[in-house]
């Protein structure tokens, strides 16, 4: 099977180097400075450190054209941020073979999405490439785990059932296990959400509330997530599987987590832009916490920690305002 994977960040590389000794792969990097590093290292330093690349990994990109990599491949796998999204599916539009995306979140809203709030990348993909037969590949991972080989399990998200295939035959293995799901709402939601929800909980973890407060958190999270993604049209179902439950059980307590570091940093007294600065990656929780709560909003969904996420965000609470705005709501029933 030949496999395109476009971007050289951790998870594309990780994936790359997982499928390498299975599948032709070839990982194409766009800036032509990372591509020769990865070239004459054969490590991604900058964010595999550690990690070495497969003498069968073919490497491509920098000036050449994205066409030239197209051509013949099985599957296309697009490993940028949500920002970079919608150019590049546009640049696919016309792709012969399945594309899937990694990247979990919104887009910033913008005006050639003719819509007041940002979107998720299979809305953006039906602007930018109607016709494109795609879907996303989630779940809970890191890469650093998955380029070392370490049990994994994924879900590959389409409604088309020719691309689930094409992804579980791509990356299922010994060692990274994909299961199918053709609800792509609820898996697109529960990837972009978990993110949010991490923030609040490394909040919590900063302050030392304690493992009550993590576990309650998590929990009234997870119903959070699934009253956005019910309103949107997801199946509840989707969110006690690996896309929901599992990835924000990962995210919002593991220590590889991002958007959970972001959370601790601000319990600690930093500032936001010192917390993301500090990262040297994307932490998309950051980016899209508006836009989810704008979403909520639209539909009458009641999302009161990502509201609090958004609030700490902006400078309008301090850590310790939003946990007492948390805990200070009125009573209501569980299931409500």
């Amino acid at each position: 099977m030949k496999i395109l994977v476009i971007g050289a960040g951790a998870w594309g590389t990780a994936l790359a180097v997982s499928s390498a000794s299975r599948h032709q792969v070839t990982l194409w990097a766009r800036d032509a400075a990372q591509l020769a590093g990865l070239r004459s290292g054969r490590v991604n330093a900058r964010y595999l450190p550690g990690i070495a690349l497969p003498a069968a990994l073919a490497l491509q990109g920098g000036d050449a054209p994205l066409a030239q990599a197209l051509a013949g491949q099985d599957l296309i796998i697009l490993a940028t941020p949500v920002s970079a999204a919608r150019g590049m599916l546009h640049s696919l539009r016309d792709a012969g073979a399945p594309v899937a995306w990694l990247s979990k979140g919104f887009e910033a809203p913008v005006e050639a999405a003719a819509s007041p709030f940002g979107l998720m990348v299979h809305e953006i993909r039906a602007q930018a490439a109607p016709g494109l037969r795609a879907g996303v590949l989630s779940g809970p991972s890191f890469a650093l785990e998955v380029a070392r080989g370490q049990p994994t399990a994924l879900v590959a998200a389409s409604e088309h059932a020719e691309v689930r295939d094409a992804l579980v035959a791509a990356f299922h293995g010994a060692t990274l296990r994909v299961y199918a799901n053709d609800d792509v709402v609820g898996v697109e939601v529960g990837g972009a959400v978990k993110n949010v929800l991490a923030i609040a909980t490394g909040l919590c973890d900063g302050l030392q509330l304690g493992l009550n407060a993590r576990a309650a958190l998590i929990t009234r999270g997870l119903a959070e997530m699934t009253r956005l993604g019910v309103a949107l049209g997801a199946r509840a179902e989707t969110f006690t599987g690996l896309s929901g439950l599992g990835d924000l059980v990962l995210t919002a307590t593991g220590d590889l987590s991002r958007n959970r570091k972001v959370g601790l940093l601000l319990a600690q007294g930093q500032t936001l832009a010192q917390a993301v600065a500090s990262l040297g990656h994307v932490a998309e929780g950051v980016y899209c916490a508006r836009t989810v709560v704008q979403r909520a909003a639209g539909l009458g969904v009641e999302m009161p920690i990502a509201q609090s996420v958004v609030a700490l965000l902006d400078g309008k609470l301090q850590p310790a305002e939003a946990v007492a705005m948390l805990m200070g709501r009125g009573p209501t029933a569980e299931l409500a």
